[in-house]
């Protein structure tokens, strides 16, 4: 067992950032805790690493605690943290050859430069490297000790879709090395291509367990259909749960939003209620179930409404 949580607790003042959790990540997993901000994702992460002391609970990574094991534990970790500073003054090589000073054993240097593609910045300073390129560095820095348990604490925020993908690649070649991945995150999309498991968090609870596809096989509903409608007729959520294929319906801040399980029957379904009662569409989208939409069933509001 790469991590052990249970009863795991923490607060600051009155406001509770880590309520009683109990988690298990399996060696060799990638396993995400996904939630929007404040839902206890960082303090918990930050528990485990060792930064933060929880007031309650017990942890044990790789079957060891901080309390009586830190030494060895800092050997075996590797740690990006949501925002990493680096001196700006430093050229990458002397940044990664820094953090390779800090464990007895490791890897190669120029290896984990080359790894996270960055050999032809090798000699630039990092006050020099766009945001894609600094993320892609932290990363560096958290393998260049050979961890058997890394831990990435939003590792992609505020990156563009192609520092994104790029960052995906380094962690999926992390994986195919058997060692395991603790990550958190708010992108869902983020969560269903990398982590075999994720914990979906909320208000410092964990609220949902499993992996991405048994997650979003519970909603009942392989698709959703998201319409708008042009004038402001009142639409009945009862009249729109009762149409053939529909699951659930709510009000979405760009109009209504259906959980369907037969596609084919409802589309034609909703037009056809529609104009009975008068009421012209102007948008129309479907896709396929995501886990932001278990969560927006589970809380009621989507990630980012905070």
């Amino acid at each position: 067992m790469a991590l052990f949580i249970r009863s795991l607790r923490k607060a600051y003042a009155d406001v509770v950032a880590v309520d009683g959790i109990d988690l298990d990540v399996g060696d060799g997993e990638c396993f995400g805790l996904l939630g929007p901000n404040g839902a206890g994702k960082t303090t918990t992460i930050e528990i485990c690493e060792g930064l933060t002391a929880p007031d309650s609970g017990e942890v044990r990574l790789l079957g060891r605690t901080w309390k009586e094991n830190a030494k060895e534990l800092r050997e075996r970790l590797g740690i990006q943290l949501q925002e990493t500073q680096l001196s700006d003054k430093l050229t990458v090589l002397e940044t990664v050859r820094l953090f390779r000073s800090f464990y007895q054993h490791g890897r190669e240097v120029d290896d984990v430069i080359a790894l996270v593609q960055l050999g032809e910045k090798t000699n630039g300073r990092v006050g020099q490297l766009s945001g894609g390129q600094k993320q892609r560095l932290a990363l560096a820095c958290a393998l260049v000790g050979d961890p058997e348990l890394l831990f990435l604490d939003e590792p992609t925020t505020g990156l563009d879709p192609q520092a994104r993908r790029q960052l995906w690649e380094l962690i999926d070649q992390f994986r195919a090395t058997g060692r395991t991945t603790l990550l958190t995150t708010h992108y869902m999309d983020e969560a269903e291509r990398l982590c075999d498991r994720v914990a979906i968090m909320d208000h410092g609870k964990v609220i949902a367990l499993g992996t991405p596809k048994e997650l979003i096989r519970s909603l009942g509903a392989e698709h959703m259909v998201e319409f708008a409608t042009a004038n402001e007729m009142p639409l009945d959520i009862g009249v729109l749960e009762s149409l053939d294929g529909v699951r659930a319906a709510r009000l979405s801040k760009d109009g209504f939003q259906l959980e369907v399980d037969a596609l084919h029957r409802t589309v034609p379904a909703l037009l056809a209620e529609l104009s009975l009662r008068g009421v012209e569409m102007n948008e129309l989208r479907t896709r396929t179930a995501t886990l932001e939409d278990v969560f927006v069933s589970l809380t009621g509001r989507h990630l980012r409404d905070d």
